[in-house]
C-alpha cells in the first residue's frame, strides 16, 4: 500500500485538493451575498468571455469538448486493459484507474459546481424581476389555457410547414433570428439585458435527444446549444430557454417562463408560434389533471396545424424512449438537487405559476 501512495502521488494530492474544493464550496454556498458575489465578479464575467471566444465558431465548442473527452476516455481504458494483460500487478493497475476516473470525475463535477452550482445560490430571475409565482384557481386556469390556444390557432397559419401540416422552418434561421429576439423583450425584462451570441446548432443531436434534452447549456464555454433533430416547432423556444441560462438563471422552471413569455410577445412569427405552444403544453398539462372536461374543451378547438404540431412532437420523443433516457434525466435529476433545488427536473412544470402571475 505505502508503493502505491508514492506511485499515485499526483494523483493523490489531485484528490485532495478538489475534495478540499468541494467541500469549501458547500460549506459556503449557504451565504447568498458571497455566492452573488461569485457569480457577479468570477463566473459570469468569464462565461461571457468564454461565449465570445467560441461565437467566432459555428461549431459547437461543448460538442467537440464532449467528443474529445470521449476518446480520451476510450484510450485511457484500452491502455489500461492492455496493462492488465502485459503485467501481473493487476491490483496496482485497477487502483490506478479508479483513482483517474474518480479524480477527472470530481473535477469536472467541481467544475459545474463552480460555474453553474453556484447560480441555483443566487438572486433567482424571480428575486431580480419582481414576477413571483403563485397558486391560481382553476377558473384562472382554464382562462389563461383558452387565452394560450386562441392566440395559438390564430398564430398557426403564419408559419411555413410540410406537407404534412407540421412545422418546417429552418433551424439555421432560427437559431441565427433568436438573439433580436431577446433583444425585443429587454424593455418589458430588463433584468434579461445582456450581450448575446447566437444559439449552435448540436451536430450529434441524436445524442442529445437519447438523453430528453431538447437543448443544454455548457457553462466551460458559455455556450447555448440546441437540439435540432426534434420537432422544429419547439427549437425557437428552446433557443430563448437556453440563453435564459446564460443570464445567470438555473431554475429550469423560470427559464421555461421566460421562453414562453419572451417568445410569445415576439414580433417573429415562428418564435410567437413556439412561445405560446410552449405556454400551451404547461398550462393544459396542468388543466388536464384537474379538470379534464375543460381540457377537452379547449383541446378540440385547436386547428388541425396545431394537433399536428402537438402530434409530431409526443411521438418523436416516445418514439426515442430508451432505458438510457431514464437513467440520464436520473443523473440530471440528482445534480439539480445537489445543487440545493428540491424539485429536481420536476421543477419543469412549476413554471404555470409563473405565467399564471404574469399573465393573470
Amino acid at each position: 500500500m505505502r508503493t502505491w501512495l508514492l506511485r499515485f502521488k499526483k494523483r493523490h494530492i489531485w484528490l485532495a485538493c478538489v475534495t478540499a474544493l468541494l467541500a469549501l464550496y458547500f460549506l459556503l454556498r449557504g451565504s447568498r451575498p458571497l455566492m452573488n458575489a461569485l457569480a457577479d465578479y468570477v463566473t459570469t464575467p468569464y462565461k461571457k468571455a468564454a461565449a465570445f471566444l467560441c461565437s467566432l465558431t459555428e461549431v459547437s465548442v461543448a460538442e467537440v469538448f464532449y467528443l474529445i473527452l470521449a476518446c480520451l476516455a476510450i484510450l485511457y481504458t484500452a491502455n489500461v486493459i492492455r496493462a492488465l494483460f502485459a503485467r501481473k500487478r493487476w491490483g496496482e493497475t485497477v487502483y490506478g484507474f479508479v483513482l483517474t476516473v474518480l479524480c477527472v470525475a470530481l473535477t469536472v463535477y467541481a467544475g459545474f459546481c463552480l460555474l453553474w452550482g453556484v447560480n441555483y445560490q443566487t438572486d433567482s430571475f424571480q428575486d431580480r424581476s419582481g414576477i413571483v409565482e403563485r397558486k391560481g384557481t382553476v377558473a384562472e386556469l382554464q382562462r389563461l389555457t383558452e387565452r394560450f390556444a386562441r392566440e395559438l390557432s390564430d398564430a398557426a397559419d403564419g408559419v411555413p410547414r410540410d406537407e404534412n401540416g407540421v412545422f418546417s422552418a429552418d433551424y439555421q434561421t432560427i437559431l441565427r433570428r433568436a438573439p433580436d429576439v431577446m433583444q425585443e423583450a429587454f424593455a418589458e425584462f430588463p433584468v434579461l439585458r445582456a450581450k448575446d451570441v447566437q444559439p449552435k446548432a448540436f451536430v450529434n443531436s441524436k445524442a442529445m435527444t437519447a438523453m430528453d434534452f431538447t437543448g443544454f447549456y455548457f457553462p466551460f464555454t458559455g455556450e447555448a446549444n440546441i437540439n435540432v433533430d426534434c420537432p422544429g416547432a419547439f427549437i425557437p423556444s428552446t433557443a430563448i430557454h437556453e440563453m435564459a441560462h446564460q443570464r445567470q438563471i438555473a431554475s429550469e422552471q423560470e427559464c421555461n417562463f421566460v421562453a414562453v413569455a419572451v417568445s410569445a410577445m415576439s414580433s417573429d412569427p415562428l418564435y410567437r408560434y413556439s412561445g405560446l405552444l410552449m405556454g400551451y403544453v404547461h398550462l393544459s398539462n396542468a388543466l388536464y389533471r384537474v379538470d379534464r372536461t375543460a381540457w377537452e374543451t379547449i383541446r378540440s378547438s385547436l386547428p388541425d396545424s396545431v394537433r399536428a404540431d402537438l402530434r409530431a412532437n409526443n411521438e418523436y420523443w416516445a418514439a426515442n424512449h430508451t432505458a438510457f433516457t431514464d437513467a440520464s434525466q436520473k443523473v440530471y435529476d440528482s445534480f439539480i438537487k445537489s445543487n440545493g433545488d428540491p424539485n429536481g427536473v420536476r421543477s419543469y412544470g412549476m413554471v404555470v405559476d409563473l405565467l399564471l402571475a404574469y399573465y393573470g
